[in-house]
This record gives C-alpha cells, structure tokens and sequence, in this order.
C-alpha cells in the first residue's frame, strides 16, 4: 500500500512539475508578447507626439514664442479667442484670387492653433500615463523628442523640457 501511496504521489508530483514548467513558459511567452505590443504602441504614441510637436515647435518659432519660457506659455494661453467671423468677405471660388487676410488675422488664427495643439498634447500625455503607464508613456515621449532634436531643433522648442518632466520629487 505504502508503494501504491508513493507511486501516486510521485505522479503527481511529476504531474505538477510538468504543470509548473508549461505554467511558466506561457507566462513568459505572454510578457514576451506584452514586451512587443508595448514596443507596437511606443512606436504609434511616439510618432503621434512626434508630429504634434513638430507642428508646435514651427508655429511657437514663427511666432517668436518662447515655449521654454513658463511665463510666455501662460501669456499665450491667457489671451482672448479670436472673434468669429461676422461677415464673410469671400463670394465665390473665383474671388479667392483677391482675397487677403491681414497679418493680424493670420497671427490671431495661428495664435489659436497653437493653443489648441498645447491643449491636445497635454490630452494626449494625460490619457496616455493613465492608459499605457508611466514606462510606455515616458519611452514614447523621450523617442518623439530625439526625432525632434535630429530634425534640427532645439532642446526644448517645443515646450516641453523631459529632464524637468519627469524628475519627480
């Protein structure tokens, strides 16, 4: 009886074992898989960012707009909205020719693009930290900042200096 009990116990520790083993190479299959979606996201997070910066860092540098400077970024975003357009000048296609705005009406409407696009990238970074994380979203942040820094601009042109980002104290 003794070797029957020692029998049926080795079995199913073996059993167990075997159980452990297929156990632990799904669980590293899945953070394998996990590792590669993860790396799938970065990649589509840091290209979106990248763009939105892009398009921040040429509207902030037209418009002599100092982004690294906290007190300019609060001075744009206290402005007043531009006003809607009452009366429309444009008549038809073929008047296009000689319609013109005025400088001061395409400084206003690039003022409140770039507004807008500060708006959105601080949509974009907020969702994604409580969405993806603090790893995905700090890794697609800093991959869509050395695209800009390799696309000739300057640390920071977009508003948005990393090393103070995410220095947490």
């Amino acid at each position: 009886m003794r070797r029957k009990n020692k029998a049926v116990f080795d079995e199913w520790r073996i059993l167990g074992f075997t159980l452990k083993c297929a156990l632990m190479k799904f669980l590293i299959g899945v953070r394998i898989l996990t590792m590669q979606d993860n790396q799938a996201l970065i990649q589509r997070l840091s290209a979106s960012m990248e763009m939105l910066n892009v398009r921040i860092a040429r509207l902030a540098s037209a418009m002599h707009v100092p982004l690294d400077d906290p007190q300019a970024v609060a001075a744009l975003m206290a402005t007043d909205r531009i006003p809607a357009v009452a009366v429309e000048r444009r008549k038809t296609s073929v008047d296009l020719a000689r319609v013109h705005i005025s400088s001061d009406r395409r400084h206003a409407h690039e003022r409140e693009e770039l507004r807008g696009l500060l708006v959105l990238r601080y949509h974009m970074e907020t969702s994604s930290l409580n969405e993806n994380g603090w790893v995905v979203t700090s890794e697609a942040m800093a991959q869509a900042e050395e695209h800009l820094l390799r696309h000739g601009f300057k640390p920071g042109a977009d508003g948005l200096r990393l090393d103070g980002f995410f220095n947490v104290a």
